[in-house]
């Protein structure tokens, strides 16, 4: 990979030794997204991954594979690269990685029970809202009924996941349709964590391009802080979950668990919100 390439990785696996395995994004259509714009996409030979590997600690006990999509690698790759994670770090205890709809859904359910018994413990899904037509306009790559289909199938593979969300995806007037939405998507899936994340306009993005010719408004941060409140009030996770907004493209910062914190976290958001008012933030 390239030297000057940034790297990405969820602020959780700050601890995690990344190993790269590919360079860019195989897909890099999303409408929002930015992070991979001009990086070509091509996977790291393996003779490199194992180099990097060989760097690590002996005792490493968790470990991160960077790119935008490992698992669109496909099966033979990621198996052949846990197997040399297993070889080189035999204290490591959890392989995660991004995911994407599009690339679970190459997999059979047996084919990811295997993954995760090799060492693959938890991926990151980027399922961002539960409305079909805003995944639609965004271009990301899969339905609603998709998103549901390949989390369950995660679900029977005993492969743990992180649920991404994004409040304000749905543009003006329409956060609390899209707060509904999302949640009962997720409501209908076990999910290890639903991270939020605060939509925000990149340059050189497409949707830069359909918010400067009034294709797109972007909610203003009432209805951002109402959307997310909706969320909370209507996420009913199966079992106990943590819900997270400390990403850093977060309007307010409060994490915990689901159902039993949810009205701990409700009133600490409108606590932030009252003091954004009261700084003449909002």
């Amino acid at each position: 990979m390239d030297s000057n390439e940034t790297i990405f990785y969820p602020q959780d696996e700050m601890g995690s030794l990344l190993i790269p395995v590919a360079s860019g994004c195989p897909y890099n259509r999303c409408a929002f997204c930015s992070m991979y714009c001009g990086v070509p996409y091509h996977p790291i030979v393996q003779s490199a991954i194992e180099e990097q590997l060989c760097y690590g600690d002996h005792y490493t006990e968790r470990v991160f594979l960077t790119g935008a999509d490992p698992l669109a690698l496909g099966f033979e790759v990621m198996l052949r690269i846990l197997t040399l994670v297993r070889k080189h770090l035999p204290h490591c205890a959890c392989v995660a990685s991004y995911a994407s709809i599009r690339s679970i859904a190459l997999y059979s359910e047996k084919e990811l029970a295997v993954l995760h018994d090799a060492g693959l413990r938890l991926l990151y899904i980027g399922f961002e809202s539960g409305l079909d037509d805003i995944l639609y306009e965004m271009n990301k790559g899969h339905t609603r009924l998709q998103a549901i289909e390949q989390a369950r199938k995660l679900n029977r593979a005993r492969l743990q996941f992180c649920t991404i969300l994004v409040y304000g995806i749905a543009g003006r007037g329409r956060g609390s349709e899209n707060a509904s939405a999302s949640a009962s998507l997720v409501n209908a899936f076990e999910t290890k964590k639903v991270i939020t994340m605060n939509l925000r306009v990149f340059s050189g993005t497409e949707l830069e391009k359909r918010v400067s010719g009034g294709m797109f408004v972007p909610a203003d941060r009432q209805e951002r802080f109402e959307e997310l409140i909706a969320l909370l009030e209507q996420l009913h996770p199966r079992r106990s979950v943590i819900f997270d907004t400390t990403h850093p493209t977060n309007i307010v910062k409060v994490k915990g668990e689901l159902p039993a914190e949810r009205s701990r976290l409700i009133d600490e958001i409108k606590q932030n919100v009252a003091l954004l008012r009261g700084g003449g933030i909002v």
